[in-house]
């Protein structure tokens, strides 16, 4: 059987999550990561995009046998089911508006990294409606262990990996401030600790944003 296929830019943004459940998995898969270059764009627009059989061409994509979806929150949604990794059916409605609740923080970080006016308007505005929304995240959990309780779900996914990419707007406003018990505990699961360590960690290789945007969120090392 053909392995998962997961398509993205060589970005961060909307992909890395996904990435996150594949590795977490432990199950083989292909990273179909695309590079933001003028070759990267001829590869999705021109041979790949209009010609995979998606009925929504889009990044990020799935491929796995004969399923194939695009939509980033399908996309979750596809590998938390496939990996186990759903909320208990008692929990649903709360988790659907929580899932909303964080990818809307995604979609801050989209408009924040391509606003005329980031360091003197956008940002501080960025830093204290994020302040807020970490604080009623933390709300949210209540004891947890994780956002949905004693469970671990694709949610605490997206809120590791889009928290993460928030709080590089400013790291050391927020190095040690709410949600930080929630990423310290996610980075030492098993199947992740190792990636985290490692130099190939996208953490310290790509961007979280396009490269040409206002703010792209450059790696530490760049």
């Amino acid at each position: 059987m053909a392995k998962l296929e997961i398509g993205y830019w060589a970005v961060r943004a909307l992909g890395e999550p996904a990435r996150l459940m594949a590795r977490h998995s432990g199950t083989e898969w292909t990273d179909a990561a695309i590079p933001l270059n003028e070759a990267g764009k001829n590869e999705w627009f021109v041979e790949k995009k209009f010609n995979m059989g998606l009925d929504f061409p889009n990044l990020p994509y799935i491929v796995d046998g004969d399923v194939k979806l695009t939509q980033s929150t399908a996309v979750y949604r596809y590998l938390g089911r496939k990996f186990g990794l759903v909320p208990d059916a008692a929990d649903q409605n709360r988790a659907d508006m929580v899932e909303a609740y964080l990818v809307d923080i995604r979609s801050s970080i989209t408009k924040l990294a391509f606003a005329a006016d980031f360091e003197d308007k956008a940002k501080p505005e960025f830093i204290a409606s994020l302040t807020k929304k970490l604080e009623e995240l933390t709300k949210f959990m209540g004891d947890g262990p994780w956002i949905m309780g004693e469970k671990l779900t694709y949610l605490d996914f997206l809120a590791y990996e889009f928290i993460r990419q928030a709080k590089a707007v400013d790291y050391e406003h927020f190095k040690d401030g709410a949600m930080s018990f929630h990423a310290q505990r996610f980075r030492e699961l098993p199947n992740l600790k190792a990636w985290f360590e490692s130099e190939e960690c996208t953490d310290k290789t790509y961007f979280i944003n396009a490269p040409f945007a206002n703010w792209p969120g450059a790696p530490p090392n760049l």
